[in-house]
C-alpha cells in the first residue's frame, strides 16, 4: 500500500516508552503523570449509582446539562466569569480532545500557530492535522541566579505576524511547573489588545498551584476571555485520568465552532461519569483542598531529594517538579532518564521530550521531570533508591 503518512515524526510517546522501561525494570514510575491512588469513593460510588440509576446510553453532545451547570457556577465563584451553560461550555473527553477540537476548528492551511516551548505533546500532532504550522518560542531556560524558566513575552509578540492564527498556552505549566502572574495576564491583554489573537489556553492543572498563589486563568479577564478557549480536566482535579473527560469554555461562536468538530471526533462523553461529577461538583471543597494536598508532596519530594545528589527545583504548580542532574551525569536528558531507570529503578521524563527537537543541544539542560502524584510510601521508597544514586 503506497501512501503518506499526516504525522511522519510520530512514534511511541516518550511517556510510553519510559513507562514500559520501568515495567520491564521494575522501577518506581516517577514519570508519567498519573496519580496511583483512587479517586474519592464518595465519586466512585455516584458512578456506580449513575450507572444503576439509567445513566448508560448518549447523553446530550455538547454535555450532561447538570454538569455543565456545574462548571459554569464553579468558574464564576472562582474566577468571576459567567460561561452559558447551553452555549459556551462543551464537555470533551479529556482536555486532549478538547485541545484537538479546538485546534481542527480554528487552525486551517498554513496558519501559523504560536505555543512555548517546552509543551506537552499532543499540541504540534494537532496543528499538523489541521494544516496549520507550529511557530516554538521557547521560555528562558532556568540558570544558578534564576532556577526557574521564565517567559519572554516580548519573543512571543514578535513571533506572531499576519499569518498567525492562535497563541496556545498552558499554565500551570507542564513540564516546569511555572505559573503565571497578574502581570503575564497584563501581557497577553496586551498582545491580545494589539494583534487580536485566538488564545488557547490549557489549564488541567488549574487547581494545584501552591504558596498560597492563585492560578491566573484567562477567565479572569473579560478582554482575554472574550478571544480564548479555556480548557481543564477533571482527570487531574478528581485523581481519574483514565476517564478522560475534560472541558472547554469559550464565548458562543467560538464554542459553536468547537462543537461542530466535537460531535464527529467522539460525538459525546461516558453519561455515567458525567452524571456523578455534577453531583460531586456541589461539594466544593475537593477542588479547593486540592492544592494543600499536593503541595504536602510536593515539599516530601523536595526535601527527599536534597538528600540525593540530584538539585530539586521550584514547582510553583501542577504534580511535577524538575531535578537538576548535573552533578551525577553530563549525558543527554533521554539518555540519563534511561540510565536512571534501568540502573537505579527510578522512572522520570527527559525535559528534552517536550522540545521540538529533543536531541539539539538548546534542547538539554541537565533537568529530568518527577511527578509526585503518588502515594507517600512510593515517593519515600524513591527517595531511597535515589539516595544511592
Amino acid at each position: 500500500m503506497n501512501f503518506q503518512s499526516k504525522l511522519p515524526d510520530v512514534g511511541t510517546t516518550i511517556f510510553t516508552i519510559m513507562s514500559q522501561l520501568a515495567t520491564d525494570h521494575k522501577a518506581i514510575n516517577l514519570g508519567q503523570g498519573f496519580p496511583d491512588f483512587n479517586p474519592d469513593t464518595e465519586l466512585l460510588d455516584l458512578v456506580s449509582n449513575a450507572m444503576h440509576q439509567g445513566h448508560n446510553q448518549y447523553p446530550p453532545m455538547a454535555g450532561v446539562p447538570a454538569l455543565r451547570e456545574a462548571i459554569s457556577g464553579k468558574v464564576q465563584a472562582l474566577y468571576g466569569h459567567h460561561y452559558d451553560s447551553n452555549t459556551e461550555i462543551t464537555v470533551t473527553s479529556g482536555a486532549t480532545e478538547g485541545l484537538m477540537a479546538s485546534i481542527l476548528a480554528f487552525v486551517r492551511s498554513g496558519d501559523e500557530v504560536v505555543l512555548i516551548e517546552p509543551f506537552y505533546d499532543s499540541y504540534i500532532p494537532a496543528i499538523h492535522l489541521a494544516g496549520g504550522i507550529p511557530v516554538p518560542v521557547p521560555l528562558q531556560a532556568p540558570t544558578a541566579e534564576r532556577p526557574c524558566y521564565q517567559i519572554d513575552w516580548e519573543r512571543i509578540r514578535g513571533a506572531i505576524n499576519s499569518k498567525t492564527r492562535m497563541l496556545i498556552i498552558n499554565f500551570p505549566h507542564n513540564p516546569t511547573g511555572i505559573n503565571l502572574r497578574e502581570s503575564d495576564l497584563d501581557e497577553l491583554e496586551r498582545i491580545v489588545d494589539e494583534t487580536g489573537i485566538l488564545i488557547l489556553s490549557d489549564e488541567a492543572y488549574e487547581h494545584i498551584v501552591f504558596d498560597g498563589h492563585q492560578h491566573q486563568s484567562l477567565a479572569r479577564r473579560p478582554a482575554l476571555a472574550a478571544n480564548a478557549v479555556v480548557i481543564s480536566s477533571f482527570g487531574k482535579t478528581y485523581s481519574a485520568t483514565g476517564w478522560k473527560i475534560g472541558y472547554c469554555c469559550a464565548p458562543v461562536a467560538l464554542s459553536s465552532e468547537i462543537r461542530k468538530v466535537h460531535q464527529f471526533v467522539v460525538f459525546t462523553v461516558s453519561s455515567p461519569m458525567q452524571v456523578a461529577l455534577a453531583t460531586y461538583m456541589q461539594n466544593p471543597a475537593p477542588y479547593l483542598g486540592l492544592s494543600a494536598f499536593y503541595q504536602k508532596k510536593r515539599d516530601r519530594l523536595f526535601e527527599g531529594l536534597k538528600n540525593t545528589r540530584l538539585v530539586p527545583m521550584p514547582s510553583q504548580g501542577t504534580f511535577f517538579l524538575l531535578a537538576d542532574y548535573s552533578a551525577v551525569s553530563d549525558l543527554p536528558e533521554a539518555e540519563f532518564a534511561r540510565w536512571l531507570t534501568t540502573e537505579h529503578g527510578v522512572g522520570v521524563i527527559p525535559v528534552s521530550a517536550f522540545y521540538r527537537n529533543p536531541h539539539a543541544a538548546e534542547s538539554n539542560h541537565g533537568l529530568a521531570r518527577f511527578c509526585f502524584a503518588k502515594r507517600d510510601e512510593t515517593l519515600d521508597a524513591a527517595m531511597e533508591r535515589l539516595a544511592a544514586v
